[in-house]
């Protein structure tokens, strides 16, 4: 889909009114103007490439065509990275993205999870053995955790793995119908191997879930090996070219060696070595869980793409009797639905970038033996995980519906995008069962509290003064913004800790406790996350170097996203009185004032992403904002019209319009 030389007059209007220069921005989110400079050129080879243009709209797709392309589009892109000399982990993502407009990346978990799992989790010896196949793709492998009764319940894991000291091998076993493998993405056609978490069984002990690396199909033939069945679970609500398989295993032996063994071990004669923490088995998929607010904030900020810069195209109703339709960008409530959501796609996509920089600075300490930071880095992947996705899958649904019938057809590009974000509310952990392991890290720290003891940094705020009152005057100053949400989470900690307590006085245990107070401590987990979120948006906007143009436009997203977050969420700020009648009204009366602030720079902010119409794949969202054409040409490309009648018509319908119908008698 490519942008016309003309740009519809109201969409090149919207950016000559923008208040700041928006490459500046473009700069900044990109890494500057060197790195921004090799993102548009290796997406422009993408958009030129002939290869890449070949099939059908994904829409028109069977699923064993999006699979077909799905595989043959990922394994040509990664070629084409080998050829250019492309290393950067960016810049590969900015090629399959150009290249995939989200078509799952078949190969993901393969490169994204399974080579960082042999690096971090296994020995000197394996890795040597298993990455120069795994990245030569003599193996293909898959992360094989979830099982049909069980998912984020990990220690709950059915599938077994009991060590054989007379052959020095592991027999693996899905004891139960539960504990058949479900899910993992590629297991069901593309992958020869997985990574398998399983119940270690040495010495007749159960030693916990640990990893094994299993072969499954074939090398040279591709048929599923001796006492294993395998195969692909069927459509999804989205990831359509993803083929997420199940697997049984009847008495599968693997050797020994096979057990991922950097830090646990079993020996020979089957004497078993624990890590040094138990959730170190863990670090693949929290590494996971740190990419996903990155993932599902651009799914986002692409959706914010689409319906703003349609909302400036888009006119609906005179404002006056006769007058000109109006643009719906210009009517408030379309502001109140898509500009919180604009502000929110940065705050999420900042939240992104920070937690990504957590793991890699603090991982490597963490895998040399420093545990000081494991306890923090498991919550805050947790916490963002899921504040994100359920964010972000709402937000691009809001999108959609703000696009009005448009948005409802896959040529507006949004039901693909809602697909691909909202399975992240799920996958690598339900999200409610990740917001009370923050949870439980947050009654961590407040005992700490209690106790006189130093508290872990992201959770300082939590000694502040709950009988202090709002600083917030008529300015709506960033660091009262950031005071309100500590405030907010400091109370709702130390109500959920008060519950706990008082259950357990009335002569219950800490688990019945616990149990009933769940709805209290997921209010704090996500106050907690939100808190964060804000914070972290005013760091950015406060401490980077930015030009005082583009500070002013990300100050009023950034003021906007914590305004609307009191005032959606207003009785868990004001239950303690924090906030007075007055300090209320300030805040209704700021948010409409930002609303009319980022109006003029709406269009040029999402420019900003630079997101190219190639991968955006929206007629409306496209850049020369020529949206009724393209929705002509998408209907016409569809390969129902490539006849003029339709077969059923002569099978059905003109039967059923004689005199004589015999019409269901045939069928």
């Amino acid at each position: 889909m490519e942008a016309s030389s003309e740009v519809n007059s109201d969409l090149a209007r919207e950016r000559s009114r923008a208040t700041f220069d928006k490459e500046n921005l473009i700069n900044f989110l990109y890494g500057g103007p060197a790195a921004v400079r090799k993102k548009r050129y290796l997406e422009n080879i993408i958009k030129q490439d002939p290869v890449l243009q070949r099939g059908r709209r994904w829409a028109f797709q069977s699923r064993e065509e999006r699979a077909d392309t799905g595989v043959w589009k990922h394994l040509y892109v990664d070629k084409l990275q080998a050829d250019l000399g492309v290393t950067d982990v960016k810049e590969r993502e900015y090629l399959r993205d150009a290249a995939a407009a989200h078509e799952g990346y078949v190969l993901g978990l393969h490169f994204g999870m399974i080579i960082p799992t042999i690096k971090n989790q296994a020995s000197e010896e394996q890795q040597k053995k298993w990455l120069p196949m795994a990245e030569s793709m003599r193996m293909i492998a898959t992360y094989a955790q979830t099982e049909l009764g069980h998912g984020t319940f990990i220690r709950g894991l059915e599938t077994t793995a009991t060590y054989d000291p007379k052959t020095e091998e592991f027999i693996l076993n899905t004891p139960t119908l539960s504990a058949i493998k479900y899910w993992p993405g590629g297991l069901g056609k593309t992958v020869n191997h997985c990574v398998l978490m399983a119940q270690l069984f040495t010495e007749g002990v159960s030693r916990g879930i640990h990893m094994f690396m299993v072969q499954v199909r074939d090398l040279d033939s591709h048929l599923p090996l001796p006492g294993i069945e395998i195969g692909d679970i069927g459509p999804k609500f989205g990831f359509e070219e993803m083929d997420n398989g199940y697997l049984k295993i009847d008495n599968v032996r693997i050797p020994r060696e096979n057990m991922l063994m950097k830090y646990s071990k079993v020996l020979k004669d089957g004497t078993y070595q624990q890590p040094p923490s138990d959730k170190l088995a863990y670090g693949s998929m929290v590494l996971l869980r740190c990419s996903i607010t990155a993932s599902v904030a651009k799914c986002l900020a692409e959706a914010c793409v689409i319906s703003i810069r349609y909302s400036a195209v888009r006119r609906q109703t005179e404002i006056s009797p006769g007058g000109e339709e109006a643009q719906i960008l210009d009517y408030q409530t379309q502001q109140y639905h898509l500009f919180p959501l604009l502000a929110t796609s940065f705050a999420m996509q900042f939240a992104g970038n920070f937690i990504d920089d957590f793991y890699r600075e603090k991982y490597p300490d963490i895998a040399k033996g420093r545990f000081d930071f494991l306890p923090q880095l498991h919550a805050m992947s947790a916490g963002l995980k899921a504040f994100s996705a359920w964010t972000c899958s709402a937000g691009v649904e809001t999108c959609r519906q703000c696009c009005g019938g448009h948005g409802y057809s896959h040529a507006s590009g949004l039901p693909k995008i809602y697909v691909d974000c909202t399975p992240a509310c799920t996958y690598e952990g339900e999200n409610m069962v990740l917001m009370l392991q923050v949870a439980r890290f947050l009654m961590k720290e407040y005992s700490k509290l209690m106790n006189g003891q130093p508290l872990s940094s992201v959770v300082q705020f939590l000694k502040c003064d709950l009988t202090m009152k709002s600083c917030m005057a008529e300015e709506v100053a960033l660091k009262c913004l950031v005071l309100a949400y500590q405030h907010r989470v400091t109370r709702l900690v130390a109500d959920a800790a008060n519950c706990i307590q008082d259950i357990i006085g009335e002569g219950k245990s800490q688990q019945e406790a616990w149990n009933s107070c769940t709805v209290r401590l997921f209010w704090a987990a996500r106050a907690f996350c939100h808190a964060f979120v804000v914070e972290n948006f005013v760091n950015t906007v406060s401490e980077k170097h930015l030009d005082e143009k583009t500070r002013e436009v990300l100050t009023s997203l950034c003021r906007l996203y914590g305004v609307h977050g009191i005032i959606t969420n207003l009785g868990e700020f004001i239950q303690d009185d924090f906030f007075n009648s007055e300090q209320i009204q300030i805040l209704s009366h700021t948010l409409t004032v930002l609303l009319r602030e980022i109006r003029p720079n709406a269009v040029a902010l999402v420019d900003a992403y630079d997101f190219p119409d190639t991968v955006l794949q929206s007629c409306l969202g496209r850049f020369d904002g020529q949206v009724y054409q393209a929705l002509y040409d998408y209907a016409k490309s569809s390969p129902l019209n490539e006849k003029e009648v339709l077969d059923s018509y002569y099978k059905y319908i003109k039967p059923a319009q004689m005199p004589n119908k015999e019409l269901f008698s045939r069928l």
